[in-house]
């Protein structure tokens, strides 16, 4: 799918979705346990990033199937917790986790989420208020998304 941020490679189930990249080597690298066919879910999936990057829509409905550790299944819970147009710090991820010290690891985590944009990842900077890296270090997009969510 094109959008703002460039090409999005998008993977599903039939009745969830499971994988966003923005290029196409991660995308290969996580397997077949996806479907790229455009099924109902995809369909769902398409309008809805669409509308979100269009500004029509602040929250996602699309169902999600995320596999993680137990500890990276927390983090996404708590970044799913972040209100549209607020950031919070890599610590207060760690804490709403349930791992106080676990700063970096957040920040893996970070990096590993399996459907960046509607897990809002890019919601979470550094305690300074410096962006961080951002799903590859991509801090272009990280600013396009903050920027699209709290307009200055």
């Amino acid at each position: 799918m094109e959008s703002p941020l460039g090409k999005l490679y998008l993977g599903v189930s039939e009745v969830a979705v499971k994988y966003i990249a923005y290029d196409e080597a991660s995308f290969l690298e996580r397997g077949a346990d996806f479907s790229v066919e455009e099924n109902e879910m995809m369909r769902r999936l398409k309008i809805e990033l669409q509308a979100f990057f269009d500004g029509e829509i602040q929250a996602f409905t699309v169902p999600l199937e995320l596999r993680g550790t137990d500890f990276q299944m927390r983090v996404w819970r708590a970044l799913q917790e972040i209100p549209y147009g607020e950031v919070v710090s890599y610590k207060e991820i760690a804490e709403a986790a349930g791992s106080p010290k676990a700063v970096r690891a957040v920040g893996q985590a970070n990096r590993a989420n399996p459907i960046p944009i509607i897990i809002p990842c890019h919601r979470v900077i550094q305690a300074g208020g410096k962006l961080g890296g951002y799903n590859g270090d991509d801090v272009d997009r990280k600013i396009w998304l903050l920027n699209r969510e709290m307009p200055f």
